[in-house]
């Protein structure tokens, strides 16, 4: 089993602090989603009891009910607490969570993980496109973070083509480590700040995905 992220650039203690800092203050994604809290158990259960949505992501429970969870956003607050990760909500129009975005951070090697999805009325919609480039924008411009690791199933093919496509470098087949134990076989991909800082604002725009 090979632990994420793969390629691990020991941060400064000052980038490290600044990062942790970062990710204990923030309240939301602007213009894209606001922190979880215990008042969103309701809303982001609705949201992940949809089996297409919430089965094929290893990082949420074995079980989508009120009381999973209610543990899995306390959980994440208590990794913000300590600088390691945040859990993010977006809602539409009427106030429903129409996506999720859960953040992994590695404080002291200025790495991330970001995962979650959309819900499936807005797939294909221009949302997820959207949002994920609204999101890679603010962790590396605002969190600080300067690489993002991207995990999939190995019949993803969807996600493979779109972090590829985006420029995500591709580093191999790992065993993702499954919320309720055990593991699964994981296709994962990275991406450099510095690569992001040299793209083009015209190819700043990508499909959405489930990643």
């Amino acid at each position: 089993m090979t632990d994420i992220p793969l390629t691990r650039n020991t941060a400064s203690k000052e980038k490290e602090s600044q990062i942790r800092n970062a990710v204990r203050n923030a309240e939301n994604i602007p213009e894209l989603a606001y922190l979880a809290r215990e008042n969103d158990v309701d809303a982001l259960t609705f949201l992940l009891e949809d089996p297409l949505i919430s089965t094929p992501i290893y990082t949420l429970p074995d079980q989508i009910n009120r009381n999973t969870v209610a543990n899995f956003i306390e959980h994440h607050l208590l990794e913000r607490e300590r600088g390691e990760g945040l859990l993010m909500i977006s809602t539409d129009e009427d106030g429903g969570a129409s996506a999720y975005h859960d953040i992994k951070i590695w404080p002291q090697w200025a790495a991330c993980e970001l995962g979650g999805a959309i819900r499936r009325d807005r797939q294909n919609t221009g949302h997820g496109s959207s949002g994920a480039t609204i999101a890679f924008r603010w962790l590396f411009e605002v969190i600080g973070i300067d690489l993002i690791c991207e995990t999939a199933a190995l019949d993803n093919v969807r996600t493979a083509r779109l972090l590829e496509g985006i420029g995500f470098t591709f580093r191999g087949e790992i065993s993702s480590k499954l919320s309720g134990g055990g593991l699964r076989p994981s296709l994962c991909w990275e991406f450099e700040r510095k690569n992001w800082l040299s793209k083009p604002a015209s190819s700043d725009s990508v499909e959405e995905s489930k990643l």
